[in-house]
Order: structure tokens, then sequence, then C-alpha cells
């Protein structure tokens, strides 16, 4: 299980340059308490892990260990925790802990269509998501009360910006998951769409970090408080998910260099 990038595909920067003159309307989260440099340490993080020197040729057995991690971590944050050993053996069968799965060998299909058309790589995360726990009507469709917030959010996810992308991402990993647009498996779609947006902005272009098992290492009760803190809308709120987001990708950077020194070990 992997999430592939293209062959060869350079890494753009981490933060996509705005195409036009006019205010970068994101540009006011950096002077958020705190957010600039935790989002400096998060990109450190991540660019030690891709210096290393398995990235040259063998990232691609790192991508697929962080498919595995990440997938048993967000089904850990919706409550689901498993043996990391019996989900590499297959005998899970809870239908979170297998919808987290289905979305992680499937991201890689969505990077380049995320950046174009959201609102489609959106339903099919739940599609995946939700498969056995939601009605068959009912997959892929948003519920009407997340119809004006969704449109806003793919504007940012559409739009150019000079902010980090692990802000970028943070912001739409925290949308998502407050507006909770389709009633069922919105947790494991949200934090499926911030890493989307991780990849695709060239933060972690070969999908060799864990930012799932960063969360869950900071702690499901900090996760619900960090995200009930977003959704109030308070710029102190703001931050503080914003900061956890950061530090929650560079622990994640830490877990894929573990990874990468494992498979060296054999």
């Amino acid at each position: 299980m992997s999430i592939p990038v293209r062959p060869g595909a350079a890494r753009p920067g981490a933060a996509r340059p705005a195409a036009s003159a006019g205010p970068d309307p994101l540009a006011p989260l950096l002077d958020l308490p705190g957010v600039r440099d935790a989002a400096e340490a998060a990109r450190s993080g991540i660019d030690r892990l891709l210096a290393h020197r398995l990235m040259r040729n063998r990232s691609a057995e790192v991508s697929s260990e962080s498919a595995l991690r990440g997938a048993r971590a967000s089904a850990a944050l919706d409550g689901v925790d498993v043996p990391l050993a019996d989900l590499r053996a297959g005998s899970v069968d809870d239908p979170v802990v297998q919808g987290s799965l289905r979305v992680s060998v499937g991201l890689g299909a969505m990077v380049d269509t995320w950046a174009r058309a959201p609102g489609q790589v959106l339903a099919r995360l739940h599609v995946l998501a939700a498969a056995d726990v939601a009605d068959r009507a009912d997959l892929g469709r948003p519920g009407p009360h997340a119809g004006p917030r969704l449109n806003g959010l793919f504007q940012v996810v559409t739009g150019t910006s000079t902010v980090p992308a692990v802000l970028v991402a943070g912001l739409v990993h925290g949308e998502l998951a407050a507006l909770a647009p389709f009633g069922t498996a919105d947790g494991v779609v949200a934090r499926a769409a911030g890493r989307l947006t991780t990849i695709g902005r060239g933060l972690d272009p070969k999908a060799v970090s864990v930012p799932e098992v960063g969360f869950a290492e900071l702690g499901v009760d900090a996760y619900r408080e960090r995200l009930a803190g977003y959704a109030s809308g308070g710029p102190d709120g703001v931050a503080a998910w914003l900061v956890h987001c950061c530090r929650a990708t560079e622990l994640g950077a830490r877990e894929g260099l573990a990874i990468a020194e494992a498979i060296l070990r054999g």
C-alpha cells in the first residue's frame, strides 16, 4: 500500500506564490501567536526527512508504510485503536479502520484533481471512508448545511497563497472537521484532505511523513480541544489549532524518519 506520486516529480515550493498583486487573504495567519515559528519548525522537520538517503530511490517503501501507519492513527483519532501488527496482517475488519485504509490507498490518485476539483475529491474520499458506515444514498453527498462554507473552502484549495502549505493544510483539515459536511467519517475525510494539501502543495511530495501519527501522539483529547477552539472562530483558537497542526506535522516527519531507518536496518 502506498501513496504514489508522479515519477520524477520535482518538489515545488511549500507555498504557492500568489498569481496576482492583490493581498493574500491567508497572510494574516502568519501574524497569529506562535504560528510563524511553528510553521518553520514543521517545514524543517519535513526537509530533514526528505534529505534522508533512502528518499533517492526507495521513497515508495517509506510511503507504503506511512500510508499504513497513517490509516491506523486516523482511525484511532476516531476512537478505534488497533494494533499495527493486526492491521499489517489483514486481521482487522472494523468498518472505521477499513474506511481509513481505503482512503490511504486512494490518496495518490487524487493529488492532481484535489487542486482543480476539490468537491469531486471530497465526495470520493467520503465514499471510501464511509462505505461500511453510511447509507449508500448518502455517500459522497454533503448536507445542505455545508454548502456556503464548503464553497469558501474550495476557493482556498484551488487558490494561490504565499502562506506555508502546512497552514493551508491545517485550515482545510480544521474546516472539514468542524463543519462535518457528511455526518459520517468526517474526521477521516478531513485528515485525508489535509494530507492531500501537503502533498499537492509540495511540502511532502513523496508522501513519506505521517501527520496522523503526530496528531495521535499529541493525544485525542488535545486534538478535540484544539478543533473546538478552531470551530469557535476566535483568533486564539485558530492560532492554537494551526500550531497544533504544525507540531503534528513535525512529529509526523519524525515518524517518517523512523520508518526510513527501520527499512535500512532491514
